[in-house]
């Protein structure tokens, strides 16, 4: 028994339609199809929504649910900013900088590029406050990822007994800190 993929990822947001516009615009996915109902099928519990879903390639889709009467979206105060997420992998990195001049041009704030040794990636917000992340591999990202395979146990050990983080992949972001 083992999971074959993710079949979707689902986050709320603010405005359905504003959503699939920036979404189609900003990062060219298509809109694939949308669900709506008056109850909740798993829960049967009275709540309309408006479901959407993007194509984010390679058979991944990303979905939104616009909630109208529920309480404005917020996030968990507890929480930077930086942690939640969501990446997305591009080609190269002149994709990567052609989709940040882009974003740039189309009056989204980009942070970027940030050097991550495997891959290097630049960030961004969608119009429902989600952070965003274009990433790009790095030349050496095979060789990188195989270092990373060999210390991931240890590194989560230590981390585990100390919370303090482990040098094992210090190499990983040597360039970005010196940079």
């Amino acid at each position: 028994m083992k999971i074959d993929r993710i079949h979707h990822v689902a986050y709320r947001c603010k405005d359905a339609k504003e959503t699939v516009l920036w979404y189609q615009k900003m990062l060219k996915m298509d809109f694939v199809l949308a669900i709506a109902e008056d109850f909740v099928p798993s829960t049967k519990a009275p709540d309309p929504y408006m479901h959407i879903f993007l194509d984010a390639g390679q058979g991944n889709v990303l979905a939104f649910f616009e909630l109208p009467t529920q309480p404005e979206m917020g996030r968990d105060p507890n929480t930077p900013a930086w942690v939640q997420h969501i990446a997305f992998k591009v080609k190269d990195r002149d994709e990567l900088l052609e989709f940040r001049a882009h974003l740039e041009a189309n009056g989204v704030d980009v942070l970027g590029v940030t050097d991550h040794g495997a891959f290097h990636s630049i960030y961004f917000f969608d119009p429902n406050g989600h952070r965003l992340e274009l990433a790009c591999p790095d030349p050496q990202e095979a060789a990188m990822l195989e270092k990373l395979d060999a210390v991931k146990w240890d590194m989560l050990e230590e981390w585990s007994r100390t919370k303090r983080a482990p040098k094992h992949a210090a190499f990983l972001h040597e360039r970005e800190f010196q940079g």
